[in-house]
């Protein structure tokens, strides 16, 4: 050793950690034998705790600041190590530097889909993703429950087990709440904030803060989104057969432009499949409405017979009759039959009939 290091290592005496890393959650101050110099610095920056650890127990905690390491300073050391007179040699103690700065945006999300039962889809499958930040809240706590002696604790380390609470409590209270699956997406935001409160204090017991939980996305297995996607779409098409019409009419200009003939020869083309697509179109959706419409059976056609000249004569329909009304051949006493009736009437005394002769003048009276 060269005597400026010999010098320095003998009155000089700084304890700081500079992190170098983005990571680090918890870094051990590594000094040969562990000695520390009366009158040593204590350098504690912001977002930094200094724990002192004597024999396995903890000693003083030290937030932001710069401290000159004396009795004063070490209350809690002083009593472990029994100084009640002060101090003026190296001691030894290990120095814990906590970093208690947020780490922000962290991912969890759904390992295997969650089994939830839905009133209007049944039993489906949901996958979760989302975001979350933590910081150390309790520098003794976190030590103690998660760090132990490990010398340098980095944040992947403690990740696992925050993304193990928040998807086992995810389950249960995204069942609990019974939101139906497709009015999931328009509740994340109260969602987040339950859930956050849900797994807060349980996450507390480690030392650690949960400052944000958010949910990026509940999905349904791809195949489910398919489903919900068709039906979407034909709740937006609506009239089936006004579509259909318009798919028809973009085809016939589709096959009319493309093709490598003529643009007449192209148009025939699509024009004859066009309408050869119409009509097998038209026939699908005419034969679906003639499935869906209940079928309607006309009246019956009203006929009648006539007592003409001695002899059966008809059937005629009543749109008939006035012309034989004029021309004489059917007059108010002539016999008549339709359908439904027991017996022969005279034309007068038939209710559908009797109209007609008041309409037609009277025979002219014989002149002498």
């Amino acid at each position: 050793m060269g005597l400026f290091s010999k010098i320095r290592g003998e009155f000089i005496d700084i304890i700081e950690w500079l992190d170098p890393t983005d990571d680090t959650i918890v870094y051990r101050f590594e000094r040969y034998n562990n000695e520390i110099k009366y009158g040593a610095k204590l350098i504690v920056r912001e977002t930094q705790v200094a724990v002192f650890i004597n024999e396995g127990q903890f000693a003083d905690v030290f937030p932001p600041g710069t401290y000159s390491l004396e009795t004063k300073n070490l209350p809690i050391l002083s009593t472990l190590q029994g100084w009640k007179y002060g101090f003026n040699s190296p001691f030894k103690a290990e120095v814990y530097f906590i970093n208690t700065k947020q780490f922000l945006d962290r991912k969890w999300g759904t390992p295997n889909p969650i089994i939830k039962r839905d009133p209007e889809l049944g039993v489906v499958r949901l996958r979760a993703f989302g975001t979350y930040s933590f910081r150390v809240s309790d520098a003794i706590k976190f030590i103690r429950e998660v760090v132990g002696t490990d010398g340098q604790f980095t944040s992947d380390q403690v990740e696992g087990q925050i993304r193990d609470i928040i998807v086992t409590r995810f389950a249960d209270y995204v069942a609990e709440q019974k939101i139906p699956v497709l009015d999931l997406a328009a509740s994340y935001n109260e969602l987040s904030v339950g859930i956050h409160e849900h797994i807060k204090k349980e996450i507390e017991e480690y030392g650690i803060n949960l400052t944000k939980f958010l949910i990026s996305n509940i999905s349904l297995p791809e195949e489910v989104e398919a489903i919900l996607d068709k039906k979407t779409s034909m709740n937006v098409i609506g009239d089936m057969n006004q579509y259909a019409k318009f798919q028809t009419a973009n085809a016939i200009g589709d096959l009319g432009e493309g093709g490598s003939v003529d643009s007449t020869a192209g148009l025939g083309m699509g024009m004859g499949v066009g309408y050869v697509m119409a009509n097998q179109m038209g026939q699908m959706f005419n034969q679906q409405n003639q499935t869906n419409t209940p079928q309607q059976t006309p009246p019956p056609i009203v006929q009648f017979y006539f007592v003409i000249n001695g002899q059966q004569s008809g059937p005629y329909t009543l749109d008939q009759i006035p012309q034989l009304i004029q021309q004489g051949k059917i007059q108010p006493n002539t016999l008549a039959w339709t359908a439904g009736m027991a017996n022969w009437l005279p034309a007068s005394q038939i209710s559908s009939l009797a109209s007609y002769f008041g309409q037609t003048p009277p025979p002219i009276p014989h002149q002498q």
